[in-house]
């Protein structure tokens, strides 16, 4: 493989087992036997662990969010209904037979030294996956984005973490229900002050 199949390949591996047993739990010497490589190899990628874990937040951080993009995009064209397809997206995401909770999550959880970087780049994800949705909810011309996004992320994250108590993605679907009152709630509010937000009928 070329130096950077490599790379990506060590990335795989370690995300997955990662997935598996946590980030403590999963040791250099288990990451090179899953992955076929010598210690040399991998020490020639990644400084250490902890330069090892931050690489594999970072690659996965771009992928979940370029995936829910695209997704939604494909989706969905109303911005406000793109709002509500995020949560189409997680649900395919929790039905995944390797879905064992959000990494992120776990990797604060792991590295709870809010200084850690570790912990930074879980809560940096957070922070970029929010950004997202007060992007959509700017162009669907809601009187107050940040908010909204803030109220859906809650509605994310609640329903991720019930859905890996429960292994089923019934919470996910009730999650965008409880979504669509709320944004429905919003256009009912803003025509009432007489904003520019367009009725519009959503599924829920």
């Amino acid at each position: 493989m070329r130096r950077s199949e490599i790379r990506d390949h060590l990335l795989d591996t370690a995300l997955r087992l990662f997935n598996q047993h946590g980030y403590h739990a999963t040791g250099i010497d288990l990451i090179i036997a899953e992955a076929g490589v010598a210690k040399t190899t991998l020490y020639r990628h990644f400084e250490s662990k902890e330069d090892l874990i931050l690489s594999a937040l970072e690659r996965r951080d771009e992928e979940d969010r370029n995936a829910m993009r695209a997704f939604v995009e494909q989706h969905a064209s109303d911005p406000a209904e793109r709002l509500l397809t995020t949560f189409d997206f997680l649900e395919a995401s929790v039905r995944d037979k390797q879905f064992r909770g959000c990494i992120f999550v776990s990797a604060a959880g792991e590295h709870k030294d809010t200084v850690n970087p570790v912990f930074r780049a879980a809560v940096m994800h957070k922070r970029l996956t929010i950004a997202y949705f007060e992007e959509l909810a700017h162009a669907a011309r809601f009187a107050e984005p940040k908010r909204i996004a803030t109220e859906i992320n809650l509605l994310h994250e609640g329903a991720m973490a019930v859905a890996q108590m429960t292994r089923i993605a019934e919470p996910v679907r009730q999650a965008r229900r409880m979504a669509g009152q709320l944004l429905a709630a919003e256009e009912r509010s803003s025509s009432a002050r007489g904003g520019d937000a367009s009725q519009r009928t959503r599924a829920s």
